[in-house]
């Protein structure tokens, strides 16, 4: 059954000033897709997810992580959550075999007073493990799940280098621990 997968990342130096900056930063490491028929759509809540979104705006495709925190900055308090919904080109099987098609992906920014139950300062969630994980029985599964698994990992590399963390953490929905799921996979696969 597939889990829902997430980066979590601590900022040394994490402010209510500085959150945008840095979601900024993120924003302008993440690939967005070249294939997706629409742009990035942003929502920012206040104070906790309960409460109905405080702005919502959707952006063609090709805007700039500048222009979209420019956007946000109006609302971009410390008690607040900037959500941006976007996609990235992943390799997905389907009725026509593989192919590389737009996958979702949700960055975050939470403000330090947001109610946020990991505590943590940016997030991405990756969506489904499924597109990192090799399927049993699908031809070329482990080249496109490696493939899909190493622009991950690059993602998760370069926002290492540009801001300046505490901590990182990839972690499932589930609890389950990812590295260890893929070894199990990989494992599995050899076996057959």
């Amino acid at each position: 059954m597939s889990d829902r997968l997430y980066l979590s990342c601590w900022v040394r130096g994490y402010s209510g000033a500085t959150m945008l900056r840095h979601f900024e930063t993120m924003l302008a490491l993440f690939p967005f897709s070249k294939l997706a028929r629409r742009g990035a759509l942003l929502r920012i809540y206040a104070v906790e997810h309960a409460e109905p979104a405080l702005a919502e705006r959707d952006f063609l495709p090709g805007t700039t992580p500048a222009e979209i925190v420019a956007a946000a900055s109006e609302f971009g308090h410390p008690d607040c959550s900037v959500e941006v919904e976007a996609e990235w080109d992943l390799w997905q099987h389907g009725d026509k075999g593989w192919e590389l098609r737009p996958a979702p992906v949700l960055l975050v920014c939470f403000g330090p007073e947001f109610d946020n139950e990991n505590g943590d300062h940016l997030r991405i969630e990756f969506g489904l493990d499924a597109l990192y994980l090799p399927q049993a029985g699908v031809a070329g599964t482990l080249r496109m799940s490696q493939s899909n698994l190493k622009s991950l990992l690059h993602l998760v590399n370069e926002i290492e280098r540009a801001v300046p963390l505490e901590r990182r953490q990839l972690w499932s929905e589930s609890g389950v621990n990812f590295p260890a799921l893929l070894a199990e996979t990989l494992a599995r696969m050899e076996a057959n």
